[in-house]
């Protein structure tokens, strides 16, 4: 089948765009947040295509008064990717590697918002995620960061608010991942499940940081990487190794204080201190929602919202395991001190020995 995509000189195989390969979990998503400094502002956003499945999701999320608010979206792709809207939510590429706009048009649940993510760095092509289990892959893909600035609204029940000094970061991600409804059969014996991931893009006045780490059981780590960048047309600094270390809070799996260190190509030292202060939940875009999951099929159009009072959200319930913490950020580098923002994003399943972590559901004493 002929799309709209077929005009374009974007062409990866001998087929027409709207056949990725043969793996039914292909997947490419736009995901962004955003946040003041000060950390009253939070909203995040994500749109997924699985053109293997014929569904587009699509979801917002806001934090006001405490409150997260959450709307999310499916729809039938009918193999058309350039048509990137889903119901009320829309993503609109601007100018590529520079500006994008998320449109939520005015709907039944009350939240709107037209915001405009305008780069403030280059965009950080992270290394390849190739994770299998057996024989059988389960991660292949690519992703690219890059950290930035919002102007714009968002509207909460009726109550607008002008974007003012709004930071985040945005990713763009394309592969194999797990989507939609899960395999019948996994690769033979089966494993216990187990997922050690931290993600950490950081914002400062005159540049920013990321780091992240895919770690297993024994917290060895399989994919990690960090790199500081300055701002405008700067090429980032990727540095030569990188740790992390974290507290937890009592009685969870998330952090209450985090410390990243990296070493550049000159082994000059680069330490940032993290410190949450509240958690938004991936949940509310999708992620591990067990009704609107990404890639579920939902219908021909569906559109949905709920709402989390984040001080009667129970951490240790599976659908809020994976969180992004709201952080305030010290770096140390080797030219002095900075303090920003940014976000810790943590999702630890099963064992991981650095952390004490030994069973699938034990947390931190």
């Amino acid at each position: 089948m002929l799309t709209k995509a077929d005009d374009y000189p974007v062409h990866q195989l001998p087929e027409p765009i709207a056949t990725a390969g043969t793996d039914r979990n292909f997947y490419d998503r736009y995901f962004f947040n955003g946040y003041s400094p000060d950390g009253r502002v939070f909203f995040a956003a994500a749109l997924g295509v699985y053109p293997h499945l014929n569904v587009m999701d699509a979801a917002f999320s806001v934090i006001a008064d405490g409150v997260q608010h959450n709307l999310r979206a499916s729809r039938l792709l009918n193999m058309e990717r350039m048509d990137t809207r889903v119901g009320p939510i829309a993503i609109e590429v601007v100018e590529p590697l520079r500006k994008l706009r998320v449109r939520v048009d005015r709907n039944p649940h009350g939240l709107e918002a037209d915001v405009c993510f305008s780069a403030r760095a280059k965009a950080v092509e992270e290394p390849r995620f190739t994770f299998r289990q057996g024989p059988r892959t389960i991660l292949d893909y690519t992703r690219l960061t890059q950290n930035g600035a919002y102007e714009g609204f968002l509207s909460v029940e009726g109550r607008r608010s002008e974007l003012k000094s709004v930071l985040g970061t945005r990713d763009r991600s394309w592969g194999i991942r797990p989507v939609g409804s899960p395999d019948s059969q996994g690769a033979a014996p089966p494993r216990p499940p187990q997922f050690y991931w931290l993600w950490a893009p950081l914002n400062f006045d005159d540049r920013f940081m990321l780091y992240h780490d895919n770690a297993d059981g024994e917290g060895r780590s399989w994919n990690t990487a960090s790199a500081v960048g300055g701002l405008g047309d700067a090429e980032p600094v990727r540095m030569s190794r990188c740790s992390s270390v974290l507290t937890f809070k009592s009685g969870t799996r998330h952090a209450r204080h985090a410390v990243i260190e990296a070493r550049d190509a000159e082994n000059r030292q680069w330490r940032a201190e993290l410190s949450p202060k509240f958690n938004f939940y991936m949940s509310g875009i999708g992620y591990m929602h067990p009704e609107w999951g990404h890639g579920m099929y939902k219908g021909e159009c569906e559109v949905g919202y709920d709402a989390y009072a984040l001080d009667r959200v129970n951490e240790n319930d599976p659908r809020f395991w994976h969180v992004q913490a709201f952080v305030e950020a010290k770096l140390s580098a080797p030219d002095g001190e900075r303090r920003g923002a940014g976000v810790l994003e943590q999702l630890i399943i099963g064992p991981h020995k650095p952390s004490g972590f030994r069973e699938l559901f034990d947390t931190a004493p």
